[in-house]
């Protein structure tokens, strides 16, 4: 799992609880690290890309 994806089940958890509990900042706290998670998610996804991008632009020796 990555740590975006635990990020994101961190939160819901603390969302849930806030809901649960009345804690408006605990529910405040659980929306911020699911946010935080999609952010992670996001940037893992670009580097993939970038990663990808610069393979194959590469020189291509086998010729």
């Amino acid at each position: 799992m990555s740590d975006g994806a635990m990020d994101k089940l961190k939160g819901k958890g603390k969302e849930a609880v806030g809901k649960l509990t009345g804690d408006r900042r605990k529910e405040a706290e659980g929306k911020a690290d699911q946010a935080k998670g999609g952010v992670k998610d996001a940037t893992d996804g670009l580097g993939e890309r970038a990663k990808g991008v610069k393979d194959s632009l590469g020189r291509d020796d086998d010729k």
